[in-house]
């Protein structure tokens, strides 16, 4: 009997021993499944850290921004928990990322186009001060030819840098041309001689003066004027009558012989404002038609490869005449 109960003492034992185990063990598995350890964050790269933390199942949660001098910029000054702490996963891990030093030396800009500047002074927290332009001979246009503070200075991260900034090289002038009692067509001649651009042409009815000649101009002659300056005439015309009895004029232009195509470009300049007719290569010997608005101050020119070689002006009173400039 005696034996009988010893052996049942001992079993009873060993059950309670395997079953304590057990749950230890199961324990522990399952803890370990919802447990992990905090790494070592700080000094990390934001990106970094990102990826750490999603891959552990952690959630991160930026706290804020400090200027800190033994942190580099966009990584990791503190974390909480700290590390090796565990906790579940899906908690919160604190950080605060570092705006590095709360000073810094100046970067290099001049030289560097006025955006590409901009760029590099958002990255080091600096802020945009009072922009100059200048012409300059050795510098592109939106060229940096100058900066202050000058490179190589601390600054505090914040502080604003002054630009001088090229407009490129000084535009050449000339003496604005003479051009009244001329006809248009000369006065075009003149302009474009002088890199000068035509602008406006409008109208005017002086009984003193010949008719179809210039009488005012703007600028004035003798003014120093920039290269591709417009340049608005006033022409002495007959009275203008009601655009609806002038109605429309067919105007037409045949491209001159020869065994290359021309670029040939139409401009028209009606009711104050200037329009493309046509701007493409064309045959030699082809016609061209279209319909035009038969006012006084309707002109029509055309230009060959560039150079005006005929000027078409509309009258309300008397049949339109021709001019034609030939190469």
């Amino acid at each position: 009997m005696r034996p009988f109960l010893k052996i049942a003492v001992l079993f009873c034992v060993f059950l309670g021993v395997a079953g304590i185990s057990g749950y230890l063990t199961l324990r522990f598995i399952i803890k370990s499944e919802d447990t992990v350890i905090v790494p070592e964050l700080v000094g990390k790269d934001v990106v970094y850290t990102l990826d750490i933390l999603t891959d552990l199942g952690l959630n991160t949660k930026v706290s804020g921004f400090e200027y800190r001098a033994d942190v580099p910029k966009n990584h990791v000054a503190y974390q909480e928990p700290g590390p090796g702490s565990e906790v579940k996963r899906n908690r919160d891990v604190r950080i605060i990322i570092s705006k590095g030093p709360k000073t810094l030396v100046v970067p290099d800009l001049i030289g560097m186009d006025i955006r590409q500047g901009y760029i590099i002074m958002e990255e080091n927290g600096l802020s945009r001060g009072v922009l100059s332009r200048t012409f300059n001979e050795r510098v592109s246009t939106d060229g940096i030819i100058s900066q202050m503070p000058p490179s190589g200075t601390v600054v505090t991260r914040g502080d604003s840098i002054d630009l001088l900034v090229s407009l490129g090289r000084r535009p050449v002038t000339y003496k604005m041309p003479y051009l009244d009692g001329l006809v248009l067509e000369d006065a075009i001649f003149i302009l474009e001689r002088a890199h000068l651009g035509l602008g406006q042409i409008r109208s005017v009815q002086r009984d003193d003066l010949p008719k179809d000649v210039v009488v005012e101009q703007d600028p004035r002659s003798g003014y120093q004027v920039a290269s591709g300056t417009l340049v608005n005439l006033t022409l002495n015309r007959a009275a203008k009558g009601p655009i609806l009895d002038q109605g429309l004029s067919l105007f037409h232009h045949r491209v001159r012989e020869g065994f290359l195509k021309k670029q040939i470009r139409i401009r028209v300049n009606a009711f104050g404002m200037f329009y493309d007719f046509l701007d493409a290569f064309v045959r030699p010997g082809e016609h061209i038609w279209f319909l035009a608005p038969q006012d006084s101050e309707t002109t029509v020119f055309v230009y060959q490869d560039g150079e005006l070689v005929l000027s078409h002006s509309f009258s309300s009173t008397s049949v339109a005449g021709f001019s034609l400039r030939l190469k």
